[in-house]
């Protein structure tokens, strides 16, 4: 069977996003610019409207085209993608006095911004309680829950844990936790961050997760699930990042043995 049997036995949907697809591709169709309407195409295809509309869905959960209330569907701009990796714990970057978020942003020329949306006590998930090395089954750790945005565009889910022990009666347990933020507390009670584990896995998102993050039809999410050792190899902070796939990217340069 050649290519063009197998192109005439797809459904037209698909026959009709792949042309739109192919001329974003060539820059025919450039970022910014408005498809042709569902009866325009409909008419340059020779298909139902409805036939249209789905090729457009297709192209939207490809990450393609985005539609805009009231104007119609346009090209999606380029989404220059927000970078963290192993450097984004290092002594240099936290003198600076900025999260590795607000330091990304600011190399891009976005505003950051960080909703904590909560600071609770709480049972922590069984895979936290593993890492962290506290109880599973009572009420053994403070979660932070924060959401962050970059020019009031939503990037990331952070879901922070640290032992209830260390963090009640502490700034730790206040939205504005001071100098350098929580590893500045932590530090101050003990913690010197010497290593990092971060397990990186991609799945889709939950419904809320997919709300939250304002993702498009399709579009997966990144989790890392992130633990500090200190100094004595002892885990002191767990924290579970959710970013968008289409936004970011993971960069890590490690040393070979």
């Amino acid at each position: 069977m050649t290519a063009s049997d197998r192109s005439s036995q797809q459904p037209a949907s698909r026959r009709i996003a792949d042309a739109l697809r192919a001329s974003i591709e060539r820059g025919e169709l450039e970022a910014g610019q408005k498809l042709p309407s569902e009866r325009a195409l409909a008419e340059q295809y020779g298909a139902a409207r409805n036939t249209a509309r789905e090729a457009i869905r297709l192209l939207a959960e490809q990450g393609l085209v985005t539609a805009k209330q009231g104007r119609g569907v346009f090209v999606r701009e380029p989404q220059r993608l927000f970078r963290f990796g192993s450097d984004r714990y290092s002594i240099a970057n936290r003198e600076t006095g900025l999260t590795p978020f607000r330091l990304e942003a600011k190399k891009q020329g976005k505003v950051p911004r960080i909703d904590v949306l909560s600071i609770t006590r709480e049972v922590p998930p069984s895979d936290v309680a593993e890492r962290l090395q506290v109880p599973a089954d009572s009420e053994s750790v403070v979660h932070r829950e924060n959401h962050y945005f970059a020019d009031d565009e939503p990037v990331q889910i952070v879901s922070t844990y640290l032992r209830w022990e260390e963090a009640e009666g502490t700034l730790l347990m206040q939205a504005k936790s001071g100098p350098n933020g929580i590893y500045g507390r932590l530090e101050e009670l003990g913690h010197v961050m010497t290593r990092v584990r971060d397990e990186i896995s991609a799945r889709m998102p939950s419904p809320e997760e997919a709300r939250v993050l304002d993702l498009l039809p399709g579009v997966p999410v990144l989790e890392v699930l992130h633990t500090s050792l200190d100094q004595n190899s002892e885990p002191f902070e767990v924290s579970r990042y959710v970013h968008r796939a289409d936004q970011t990217g993971l960069l890590y340069e490690l040393p070979v043995s």
